[in-house]
C-alpha cells in the first residue's frame, strides 16, 4: 500500500521490508496529512495532529512512492547504550524500535547483553566467572569497558544482570528482524581479561596506558589488549561470533569493531596496521563467512595526529573491498570523506554525531544536515552508502533528529526555513505565526553553529569551573556560545505569546521548557563571569550580589524543569532501581546512575575526576540536589577570602566538594517522578523576572497547591 524502494540493492540486507512500509506510512501521515508522530522521553506518543479515522485522503491506486537515494539508514553510537539505554526494559525498547521503523532506520546497533556472551566464550578459555568480575564494568559504564578504556569500574555484574540483558537482547533482535532491520552485532577488538595472560603466558598481550584516571589506579585503568597478530586473537574472535550465532541465529552479517577507539596503536608502521585490520576481519569471517566489518571513523578525527593518510589507507585496505563500512561519525562538522579521497574508496555512511554525553542543550547545524548528505552522495567518485545518527545520548533537540531522519529519503537539498514552517505546524497541530517567527530566529542562532566546536555543554551551572580566580594571569573561563543571546530571548518571547493557543500541546510545553532553560542557563554564564570579575576587583558587595543571583537562577531553573516529565532526575534513578532484584543490586545500580551524570570516573580527596560533568544534565533534582550545593560552597569560600583578606583556599573547597559529591553518589534519597506546576505560567514568570524591561516587584503562582514566589532581581 505504501511501497518504499531503494535505488540501490544490497546483498547484505536480510528480513522483510516492514521498516520500509512503516516509514512510508510515516511519510504519508507527515506530508500528505500534516500529522506529527514522535516519542517523548518516557515513551509517550504525540499523535494529537493525526486526522480522525475516516478523514484521511484516499491513496491513489499506484500508492505513494518514497525512494531512498542510499540503501542504509544507520542508528546509534557505541556509547548510547550506556548514556541512554542502560536502564531500559522491553517496554521502552519496543517503543524505540517502533520509532526506528517509522523513521526508516534499517541498520541499528544491537549491543545489549553481550557480556553474557563473553562470559560463555571466556569460560571456554578457562577464565572463571570471578576473573570476569574485574573485567566487566558496571551497568552505566559498560560501553567503555567494552572498548578497553577501563575495567571493573562500577562493577561487578551479577549473574542476574547478565541473564536479564541476554533475554532482553533476544527480544530486541526479534523485533528488529520482524520489522526488516539488519542489526549490527559486536565483534572482538582484542580487549581481554587480565587472567588470560596467566592462562596463556606466551600470548602477545599488552597492557595499555591510562584512560582519564586521575591517579592511574590499576583497579580500573590500563586494560589488556591481545595483539591481532597472535593466533589466539582469531581463535577468540571466531568463538565470539559463533557463540552469538548459536544464541541468536543467523540474524546479520554486519559486525561492529573499534580496536583503537581513543587508544593509540603501539606503532605507526603500516605493515603492522594492515595486519591488525586483516586479523580483525579474519576473526569475523571465520565465524561468519559473509561478515562485513562496520567501523566508527571517530579515531581518524580524535587521533588525527596518528592516523595520517598512509596509516588510514593501510587499515581501510586491510580487508577485501566491500567487506568494510566506515561511519563518518562527525560529518556534520568534521567530515573525513572530503580529505581522505572518500575513505580511499571504502564504502561509508554520512553520520551526524551532534551530542556528547547526553547533555541537554539546544544546539545543531541544520544547514549542514540538510545539505551535507547530498553533497557527499553527489560528489565525484562518491562511496557513500548511507546516512546515520550517531549521537552519544538521545532525548533532546527533536528538530535536529526529525530533519536528519528525513535526509535518508531526500535526494536533493531542502530549504530549511520552509521545512521548519511545516515542522512547526505538524509538531504543534496548527500554524501559529509567533511560533513560526520564533523558529526562524532559532534556525539562524541556536541551530546554526558553524564554529566547528564539538558541543559539550559547559554551561557553568552544570559544569562548574574548578579553578582559582585570584590568579589574574588566568583568563576567565568561557562557555560555548555561538549566537546572539538577545535574539534567542526574542524567540523566547514569541514562544510565550503563542502559549494561549498551544497550552494543551505537550510538544509545545517541552519546547517551551527547553527554550526557557536555554536562555536562563546562558544568562547564568554571564552572571558567573560578573561574580568572578567582582572577586578580582575585591568588591565584596558585587560578589555577593552576583553569586546570589547565580544561586537563584539554579533554583528557578529547577522549578522550571520540574514542570515537565522529560526533565526529571527521578525518572533516571527509578529506571535503574526497577532492574534490581535485591538490595545489593539496588545500591549498585543507583550508584552507577548517579555517578555517570556527575563525577563519572575516579577521584582523589582533592582532585575531581577528569570526566566530571561530562554527562551533565539539566534535570530537576540534579540542579537543586547537586549543582546548587557545589556553587554555594564555592562562592562561600570566595566571599570568605575577601572578607578575611586571605588567599582563596581552592584545595579546601575541592576537599569539601568532592566529599559531598561522593556522598551524594552513594545516596538513596528519592526524587520526584511526576511533573508539577504549569510550564507556561512558570516560563512567563521567569521572563518577567529576568528579561522584562518593566519588571513587576514580584511574580507568584501555584505549584502542587503551594504558592511559589519569585522575587524580581
Amino acid at each position: 500500500m505504501f511501497p518504499v524502494s531503494s535505488s540501490r540493492s544490497s546483498p547484505m540486507i536480510k528480513g522483510s521490508t516492514a521498516v520500509e512500509i512503516a516509514s512510508g506510512l510515516y511519510w504519508y501521515l507527515k506530508y500528505w496529512c500534516g500529522a506529527h508522530v514522535s516519542w517523548d522521553k518516557t515513551g509517550g506518543i504525540q499523535i494529537d495532529s493525526i486526522p480522525k479515522p475516516g478523514s484521511l485522503p484516499l491513496v491513489k491506486a499506484e500508492g505513494v512512492m518514497i525512494q531512498r537515494p542510499v540503501p542504509w539508514n544507520y542508528y546509534q553510537n557505541v556509547v548510547t547504550s550506556s548514556y541512554s539505554y542502560v536502564w531500559w526494559d522491553w517496554e521502552r525498547w519496543e517503543k524505540e524500535i517502533d520509532w526506528m521503523a517509522l523513521h526508516g532506520i534499517n541498520l541499528p546497533l544491537a549491543f545489549t547483553g553481550q557480556e553474557a556472551i563473553w562470559q560463555k566464550v571466556f569460560m571456554d578459555f578457562n577464565i572463571s566467572k570471578e576473573d570476569l568480575n574485574d573485567f566487566f564494568g558496571g551497568p552505566a559504564f559498560l560501553a567503555w569497558a567494552r572498548m578497553g578504556n577501563l575495567h571493573g569500574w562500577g562493577g561487578p555484574l551479577s549473574q542476574n544482570w547478565l541473564d536479564q540483558q541476554l533475554a532482553l537482547q533476544k527480544l530486541i533482535l526479534s523485533r528488529m528482524l520482524e520489522l526488516g532491520m539488519t542489526p549490527v552485532l559486536p565483534s572482538f577488538s582484542g580487549n581481554v581479561p587480565a587472567a588470560l595472560k596467566k592462562i596463556f603466558p606466551s600470548a602477545n598481550i599488552t597492557r595499555l596506558g591510562s584512560w582519564n584516571s586521575v591517579d592511574d589506579n590499576l583497579r580500573w585503568c590500563c586494560t589488556y589488549l591481545l595483539n591481532p597478530s597472535d593466533p589466539l586473537f582469531v581463535e577468540i574472535g571466531e568463538a565470539f561470533v559463533r557463540r552469538q550465532v548459536k544464541e541468536y541465529g543467523d540474524v546479520t552479517d554486519i559486525y561492529s569493531c573499534d580496536t583503537f577507539n581513543e587508544n593509540t596503536p603501539p606503532t605507526n608502521d603500516t605493515t603492522y596496521i594492515s595486519s591488525l585490520g586483516a586479523s580483525v576481519y579474519k576473526a569475523m569471517s571465520k565465524g561468519d563467512k559473509d561478515a562485513v566489518w562496520l567501523m566508527q571513523g571517530w579515531l581518524f578525527y580524535s587521533d588525527s595526529a596518528f592516523w595520517k593518510p598512509l596509516q588510514m589507507e593501510a587499515l581501510l585496505h586491510s580487508v577485501p573491498f566491500g567487506k568494510m563500512i566506515v561511519l563518518d561519525l562527525f560529518a556534520e562538522a568534521k567530515p573525513i570523506w572530503k580529505n581522505s579521497s572518500q575513505f580511499y574508496g571504502t564504502p561509508y555512511v554520512w553520520c551526524m554525531l551532534h551530542n556528547f554525553g547526553g547533555n541537554i542543550e539546544m544546539y545543531g547545524i541544520l544547514d549542514a544536515i540538510s545539505s551535507g548528505p547530498v553533497d557527499a552522495r553527489t560528489s565525484e567518485n562518491s562511496t557513500m552508502v548511507g546516512v546515520g545518527m550517531c549521537m552519544e545520548g538521545i532525548e533532546h533537540n527533536p528538530v535536529v533528529y526529525e530533519l536528519m531522519s528525513e535526509m535518508a529519503f531526500r535526494s536533493e537539498k531542502l530549504q530549511v526555513l520552509e521545512w521548519l514552517k511545516s515542522y512547526s505546524r505538524r509538531r504543534y497541530g496548527k500554524a501559529i505565526h509567533q511560533v513560526e517567527a520564533a523558529w526562524e530566529i532559532l534556525y539562524h542562532t541556536v541551530y546554526n553553529c558553524t564554529d566547528g566546536i564539538a558541543d559539550h555543554n559547559i554551561d557553568f551551572i552544570v559544569k562548574f569551573p574548578d579553578w582559582d580566580p585570584s590568579n589574574t594571569s588566568s583568563a576567565l573561563p568561557q562557555a560555548h556560545l555561538w549566537y546572539s543571546t538577545r535574539k534567542v530571548i526574542n524567540a523566547f518571547q514569541l514562544f510565550l505569546e503563542a502559549g494561549n493557543n498551544l497550552a494543551g500541546s505537550l510538544t509545545y510545553r517541552y519546547d517551551l521548557v527547553d527554550l526557557t532553560r536555554q536562555v536562563l542557563s546562558k544568562l547564568a554564564n554571564q552572571v558567573y563571569l560578573d561574580a568572578m570579575t567582582a572577586f578580582r576587583q575585591k568588591d565584596v558587595k558585587a560578589l555577593n550580589l552576583h553569586s546570589q543571583k547565580f544561586i537563584q537562577l539554579i533554583k528557578d531553573i529547577d522549578v522550571l524543569l520540574a514542570s515537565d516529565d522529560n526533565f526529571l532526575l527521578g525518572t533516571w534513578l527509578k529506571s535503574a532501581n526497577k532492574l534490581a532484584k535485591n538490595s545489593q543490586e539496588l545500591r549498585q545500580y543507583e550508584w552507577n546512575a548517579r555517578t555517570q551524570v556527575t563525577m563519572w570516573f575516579d577521584n582523589t580527596k582533592t582532585q575531581q575526576s577528569s570526566l566530571h560533568d561530562y554527562a551533565n544534565k539539566f534535570w530537576s533534582g540534579l540542579l537543586e540536589g547537586y549543582y546548587l550545593p557545589r556553587a554555594s560552597s564555592y562562592f562561600q569560600y570566595l566571599l570568605k577570602s575577601l572578607q578575611e583578606n586571605e588567599s582563596f583556599k581552592l584545595k579546601e573547597w575541592r576537599r569539601e566538594w568532592i566529599s559531598f559529591s561522593n556522598q551524594w553518589q552513594a545516596g538513596i534519597e528519592l526524587y520526584p517522578l511526576k511533573a508539577k506546576g504549569d510550564a507556561l505560567t512558570i516560563s512567563k514568570a521567569l521572563y518577567e523576572k529576568y528579561f522584562c524591561k518593566r519588571k513587576q516587584n514580584k511574580c507568584d503562582f501555584q505549584i502542587g497547591g503551594k504558592r511559589v514566589l519569585l522575587v524580581c532581581t
